[in-house]
């Protein structure tokens, strides 16, 4: 996906500015020989959601209560990518992440509506239980008088 020049758009009609974004390169671990002792391909991505000023009130309260696990006590967001040798990729792959996430939180979820079990299945679990208990009662030993 092509990076808008001004931030990265989460909507059509939403776009995280790049100046509320904060990244930060380090050393991956793992495996890699050399090359990995050597160049900071890790990148974190940060974002404080608290103090955002590209979303409304009501979306930054739904991202905060949709993301409150994933939040520090600061109310940021960190994201970390580290899975290839190169920032560059690196740094595309956590601003994906950081899109897909917001998005995902962002989306208003359609409220639940309640429904009731038809008469057909409450009379085949009833006829199942009956089922069972007569099964199990064959079962048992004869009862001795």
């Amino acid at each position: 996906m092509p990076q808008e020049p001004e931030g990265v758009r989460i909507t059509p009609t939403t776009i995280i500015p790049w100046r509320e974004l904060t990244f930060r390169a380090s050393r991956a671990g793992g495996p890699g020989g050399q090359h990995v002792n050597t160049s900071s391909t890790r990148i974190e991505l940060w974002w404080d959601a608290g103090a955002t000023t590209a979303l409304g009130e009501e979306a930054r309260a739904r991202i905060l209560q949709r993301l409150a696990g994933r939040l520090d006590s600061s109310r940021r967001l960190r994201l970390v990518a580290a899975g290839s040798r190169s920032q560059l990729q690196n740094r595309e792959a956590a601003v994906e992440r950081f899109r897909e996430l917001i998005a995902g939180a962002l989306r208003v979820r359609k409220p639940r509506r309640k429904t009731r079990p038809t008469a057909g299945s409450r009379e085949r679990r009833i006829k199942a239980k009956k089922t069972r208990g007569l099964t199990k009662r064959l079962r048992r030993p004869p009862e001795i008088e």
